[in-house]
Order: structure tokens, then C-alpha cells, then sequence
């Protein structure tokens, strides 16, 4: 979607329409308390957990959260830790499925869809195929998912198509989020400053908010902290 889209959460005091969450120190915080790794992105991804971040979204005004939960690079992980990792996202696929019909909330899973494991794709095509009559509140799930490859991918999507120029415009909907707004609002936990190449081209003026808090600690309170640091800031998007 174009960066016009996002205009109306450009004046103080308005809730952001789509926060975008880099959830940080699963594994930091499972070794602080001498856990294997794997049990930090477990309960990171509880489902009761999900359920308490999308209800505080709803509450919230939020009309898109995002959650980035493997990237592009988080393949040179061990194959251990992988196939938990990966037995966790298709239990959270599969436990959201009742919820969100009941929520009524949109679910859409953003990355690539060539190298996931089976069982876990048709999860996540399932969950989006119940949910994908509703239009209110919706949460994208980044699995797979890295900046670089998004833009790359639209790329050779174009000069497939033919294409010797694009306007950006047209090179938005060749983007994988195409149809979901430019976030207004990125939230980093972990205490790192960076986006480690999260939605490079769509978060040319969006809003950043780190914390050191490491995400299974990171609570929907703190969540809606962030959405009211944001409403206090002025966005001139180049102005």
C-alpha cells in the first residue's frame, strides 16, 4: 500500500493503524535462566499470549499487528533448534484457528512459502483461508521472511512481468505486503537498536521504539507503553 495510506496516524495523539513487533531475546532469556534456547521461543509464542497482544491491538484501535517470527537468516540455526522452533509455530497455527474465527480476526502469513515445512504451511494456509473473510483487526505473521528478499523478489517479479520501469505505487503491490499498510510503528525488544533488515522498504518513515526487555518478558502493558510514546511524536513523512 502506498505511503499515503498511513496519513491519517501522521498527527500527535492518533493510534498507530499498523505496529509491527521485532521480538528480540527469546534465547538471551532463556539462558539468563540456565533453559535450553528453545524454551524461550516457547513461551514467546504462548498462545495465551497471542491472544492477550491481539486483544490489546483490538482494544487499542491497532488495525494490523506484525509479528516477525523467522527470518530469511535464522536458517544457520541449528537443526535442533529449528525443528523446535518450527513444531512451536504449528502449534500456534493450530491452537489460533478456534480463537480467531470466534475474534473474528484476519490472519496472513508473510514470507516465503517454498521452504517451510509442509505440516506448517498447510496450518498457516488453513488459518488463512477461515479468517480471510474478515476486514476489522489483523495479525501478520512474518515467517521465512527478510527485507532484502522481499525487495529482490519484487524485482525479478517485475522484469518477469516485462517491466522496464515502475512506479512506486506499482512496485508496492509487487512487495509480499502488498495490501497491508506501511507500519506506522516498529517495536524492537532485546535490548538491540536495529531492524536487522525487517521491512526495509516499507518502514521509510515509520516510527521506532526499542526496549531492553526481552520479548517473553515483554507484556501487552508494555505494549500499549509504546503506542502512547508514539502518539506523542510528530510525523512530517519529509515535511
Amino acid at each position: 500500500m502506498p505511503r499515503h495510506a498511513t496519513q491519517k496516524a501522521k498527527t500527535t495523539g492518533q493510534v498507530p493503524v499498523h505496529v509491527a513487533i521485532i521480538p528480540d531475546g527469546n534465547r538471551r532469556w532463556a539462558r539468563e535462566r540456565g533453559l535450553p534456547t528453545w524454551k524461550g521461543h516457547e513461551k514467546a509464542a504462548n498462545e495465551n499470549n497471542l491472544r492477550q497482544f491481539v486483544q490489546a491491538a483490538k482494544k487499542l484501535g491497532i488495525k494490523h499487528l506484525s509479528v516477525w517470527g523467522f527470518s530469511t537468516e535464522n536458517w544457520r540455526r541449528s537443526p535442533a533448534e529449528l525443528k523446535k522452533l518450527f513444531q512451536i509455530f504449528l502449534k500456534l497455527a493450530k491452537d489460533a484457528q478456534e480463537e480467531f474465527v470466534k475474534e473474528k480476526i484476519r490472519f496472513r502469513h508473510i514470507g516465503r512459502k517454498d521452504r517451510l515445512p509442509r505440516k506448517l504451511m498447510r496450518e498457516l494456509e488453513k488459518l488463512e483461508q477461515l479468517t480471510s473473510n474478515y476486514n476489522d483487526t489483523q495479525l501478520n505473521l512474518f515467517l521465512d521472511y527478510g527485507g532484502k528478499h522481499d525487495i529482490l523478489q519484487a524485482v525479478n517479479k517485475a522484469l518477469s512481468l516485462g517491466k522496464k520501469r515502475v512506479s512506486e505505487r506499482e512496485f508496492e503491490k509487487l512487495l509480499l505486503t502488498n495490501g497491508i499498510p506501511e507500519p506506522d510503528l516498529i517495536i524492537r525488544t532485546g535490548k538491540e537498536k536495529r531492524l536487522s533488515g525487517f521491512l526495509l522498504y516499507q518502514a521509510a518513515y515509520t516510527e521506532l521504539y526499542f526496549t531492553n526487555k526481552h520479548f517473553p518478558d515483554f507484556s501487552p502493558q508494555d505494549l500499549r507503553r509504546a503506542v502512547q510514546n508514539f502518539m506523542k511524536r510528530k510525523r512530517n513523512f519529509g515535511k
